[in-house]
């Protein structure tokens, strides 16, 4: 099984497009994937219709009690799509901070969780607040993979400073170092601020930004409005076309690191 994070310490980047579309694809491909919802907003999950806050169980109940893998599953919420589940959050997430914030040993729960996970799917892929706290210190301690979303516009990038810094502020208590891709999103050609900003992140960030860009597509709007992955939305558009090579990508990725 592996686990891909998604995650930026600033909002509107395309997280969780990134997470549906990934996911969409990895499940289109015949893979089991697994979609964990740890913003207390519950983008992820309610973009799938799921009513988060009449939920009895979600992400939240992982940090609040001793999980087994029976109580895991029947926490996850099905979709209309054969291979794609979710770990639904709900509201309740938002107090993790201040209730378990100063607890020890709570930054490895949900790898905990996955690995019990370990059987039933192919791929997870973690959709992040844009915080750093409990929640997103556990997501990135889980991962196999750290997907950063950059919207390439010059504000993005201070966003993407403080999430490099936290990322090396918890490098010191990992075994492994964190292996992690940044993806400029929203790309638009037409404007200056964006070919100027992917040049910059370009520049400073070399090797570690995925080479191609998720453009600006009114395709991934009406995909969530209609409830569906933007694969099956609209197969043709472009959009959907960068979110394969972006896949295409983290597999030879994955397939140099075996």
């Amino acid at each position: 099984m592996v686990v891909w994070t998604v995650a930026n310490q600033k909002g509107g980047v395309g997280k969780t497009t990134t997470t549906i579309a990934l996911g969409g694809l990895l499940a289109e491909q015949g893979h089991r994937v697994l979609l964990v919802d740890t913003d207390p907003h519950a983008s992820l999950s309610y973009y799938f219709g799921i009513e988060s806050e009449d939920l009895e169980l979600s992400v939240y109940n992982l940090f609040v009690t001793v999980s087994t893998k029976e109580q895991i599953l029947q926490s996850l919420c099905p979709t209309q799509y054969e291979n794609i589940d979710i770990l639904p959050a709900t509201m309740g997430l938002a107090t993790l901070d201040r209730s378990l914030g100063t607890k020890g040993g709570m930054g490895l729960v949900l790898k905990k969780a996955m690995n019990l996970l370990v059987n039933e799917y192919d791929y997870v892929l973690m959709d992040c607040p844009p915080v750093l706290g409990v929640l997103m210190v556990n997501a990135l301690a889980a991962s196999d993979r750290i997907i950063v979303p950059m919207q390439t516009e010059f504000l993005a990038l201070k966003g993407l400073d403080r999430m490099m810094k936290t990322m090396e502020i918890m490098q010191g208590e990992q075994t492994k170092p964190f292996k992690y891709t940044i993806v400029p999103t929203m790309f638009d050609k037409r404007t200056k601020a964006s070919i100027l900003t992917y040049r910059k992140l370009q520049e400073l960030y070399r090797e570690k930004v995925w080479p191609g860009v998720i453009p600006i597509d009114t395709n991934f709007r009406n995909a969530s409005a209609a409830s569906k992955v933007p694969s099956d939305y609209s197969a043709s558009s472009r959009g959907v076309f960068a979110y394969k090579k972006l896949l295409e990508f983290l597999f030879e990725m994955q397939r140099k690191e075996k």
